[in-house]
């Protein structure tokens, strides 16, 4: 199967979730920066959630263009993948509207966890589909990056209800880390050319 219409799917509903984020956004009232601190924390869980799904579609991409080929199976993960990312209005807004309070705050934890195992499930689904020795599969290794990110994620759960803001700091630690380009996928079609 074609690799197109999944990806130009995918690109929509990314782009769609986006726009839902910045609408949950309300337009202060007043002109002084004074009016602006109601709508603070809610600018800030945005931030982090565009940062994410920004991530996501890079990630995304790469593991596209890698990938030679999808099946039914890779079409089914693919939306697994985006049901988590499209709660992320959600979970952002009521985390920013309630001030990083604890449940939100793990709810937060436990949808970017579900997508980051979703993202890999994807990948494995790809690979799979790909072959054993395709380029996908010797570019994605071992990915210590996934798994150190899902062990943060599943350390700022719990610790929500004891320390938000620390929680809150491993779940931008994740994005911070994943901000840096992984080149793995781009070194492997690199190589593949030369």
């Amino acid at each position: 199967m074609q690799k197109n219409r999944l990806e130009a799917f995918s690109d929509g509903v990314l782009a769609i979730v986006i726009t839902v984020m910045l609408l949950e956004m309300k337009v202060p009232s007043g002109s002084s920066l004074e009016g602006l601190r109601p709508v603070l924390p809610l600018f800030l869980s945005y931030v982090l959630s565009f940062l994410y799904v920004g991530i996501y579609w890079n990630n995304h991409h790469h593991m596209m263009h890698a990938a030679s080929t999808v099946n039914g199976v890779v079409l089914w993960a693919n939306l697994h993948l985006l049901f988590w990312l499209s709660l992320l209005p959600f979970v952002t807004g009521w985390m920013g509207e309630n001030h990083f309070a604890a449940v939100p705050t793990a709810l937060y934890g436990i949808v970017l966890l579900c997508s980051a195992v979703a993202y890999i499930l994807l990948a494995y689904a790809l690979v799979a589909a790909s072959g054993a020795d395709s380029r996908l599969r010797r570019a994605l290794g071992r990915d210590l990056k996934g798994r150190w990110s899902m062990a943060l994620y599943a350390i700022g759960i719990p610790l929500s209800f004891a320390a938000q803001w620390l929680a809150q700091l491993l779940y931008l630690a994740v994005a911070l880390i994943w901000m840096i380009p992984d080149r793995r996928i781009e070194r492997v079609i690199r190589d593949e050319h030369h």
